[in-house]
C-alpha cells in the first residue's frame, strides 16, 4: 500500500509539473512567458483532439440510431471504393436509385464492383451504411486519434517542462553574477 501510495504521489507531482511549471508561478520575464503560453496551447489543443474523438463516436451513433428508427435494406453497387470513402448505388423497394453524395459509412474492405447489402434512413436515403456495420467500428480510429494526441501533448509538456527549468536555472546564475 506504501508503495502504491508513493506512485500515486510521483504521478501526482508530474501531472502538476506538466500543467502548472514546477512552482506554478512563473517569473515574469519573455522565455518564462512563452514558455507559459505554449503550455496554454499544448492543453488547449490537446482537448480539443480529445473532443474531436468523442465527436467523431458520438456522431457515429447518431447516425446508426437515425438508421435504426426508419431502417430500409437494398442490395447495392459498389462505384468506387476506397479506404475512407466508397461511393454506391442502389435502389429502393419503391424504384428510385440513390447514390449518395458522401459515400456509404464503414465502407472499408469494400472493392469496386462488389454487390453488397446496405441499410439505410427511409427519410434520408444519403444516409446509408454497409449492412451489419455499426458505429463500435469508429470506436478504434477515434480512440487512436485520442491515444496519439495524449501522447504528443504529454511529450510536449514535458519537453516545455526541461525548457521551462533551463530558464530557471539561466536566471538563478544571471541573478548571481549580477549580485558578484
Amino acid at each position: 500500500m506504501n508503495r502504491l501510495a508513493r506512485a500515486l504521489a510521483v504521478l501526482k507531482a508530474w501531472a502538476r509539473i506538466l500543467i502548472h511549471g514546477r512552482s506554478g508561478e512563473f517569473p515574469n520575464t519573455r522565455g518564462h512567458r512563452a514558455v507559459r503560453y505554449a503550455r496554454i496551447a499544448v492543453l488547449i489543443v490537446g482537448g480539443l483532439v480529445m473532443l474531436q474523438s468523442l465527436l467523431l463516436v458520438a456522431g457515429a451513433m447518431r447516425d446508426d440510431l437515425a438508421i435504426s428508427r426508419d431502417m430500409g435494406v437494398a442490395e447495392a453497387e459498389v462505384l468506387d471504393a476506397g479506404p475512407r470513402r466508397s461511393t454506391i448505388e442502389f435502389v429502393t423497394p419503391d424504384r428510385v436509385t440513390y447514390r449518395p453524395e458522401l459515400g456509404v459509412l464503414y465502407p472499408s474492405e469494400l472493392a469496386t464492383g462488389m454487390r453488397i447489402y446496405v441499410e439505410y434512413d427511409k427519410r434520408n436515403p444519403n444516409l446509408v451504411r454497409v449492412q451489419h456495420r455499426t458505429a463500435k467500428l469508429a470506436i478504434i480510429p477515434a480512440g487512436s486519434i485520442a491515444v496519439v494526441g495524449f501522447l504528443v501533448a504529454a511529450g510536449a509538456l514535458t519537453g516545455l517542462a526541461f525548457l521551462d527549468k533551463r530558464l530557471d536555472r539561466q536566471l538563478a546564475s544571471a541573478s548571481s553574477q549580477a549580485e558578484s
